[in-house]
């Protein structure tokens, strides 16, 4: 798998849990409800992304 490809998704693999670990903290703390919300939905998307790019990486480097 390319250097480059490895290096994106640990980043957002980093993303995610800064943004996992922030919705916690809201919520620990007795932060605003809509706020950890936000915080958990945008975690599911980076998620997302992170796996998207994982497998289009393996796909295409897999031959």
């Amino acid at each position: 798998m390319p250097t480059f490809v490895i290096f994106i998704t640990v980043v957002l693999a980093a993303a995610v849990a800064i943004v996992l670990l922030a919705g916690l903290w809201n919520m620990v703390r007795g932060g605003s409800p809509n706020r950890s919300q936000a915080l958990m939905r945008m975690r599911v998307l980076l998620q997302f992304i992170a796996i998207v790019i994982a497998m289009t990486a393996l796909y295409f480097t897999s031959g």
